[in-house]
């Protein structure tokens, strides 16, 4: 029993100590992040949906992941990325 229990647990990626915190932005945070920045999705840094972080937000083709990382100099440094399907 104990077996098959630990068989389907699945290693999440994101409690790995060296994977930055990556969370989905809300469509009305997108759109608030590209009207602030004036940009259009397209000019984001991409990510693969198959990204195995972006898979573990559930991430979708058009959406966007924020990635907030330790700095030792900023303290926190954030990114965004725009998910797609395919490298382009």
């Amino acid at each position: 029993m104990a077996e098959d229990t630990e068989e389907k647990q699945e290693f999440n990626v994101l409690n790995h100590e060296l994977v930055p915190i990556h969370e989905l932005l809300a469509d009305d945070e997108a759109r608030r992040l590209f009207e602030v920045y004036n940009i259009i999705p397209e000019q984001l840094p991409k990510i693969l949906a198959s990204d195995p972080a972006a898979m573990a937000v559930g991430a979708k083709a058009n959406q966007v992941v924020r990635i907030r990382r330790k700095s030792k100099t900023a303290g926190e440094s954030v990114a965004y990325r725009l998910v797609i399907e395919y490298p382009m």
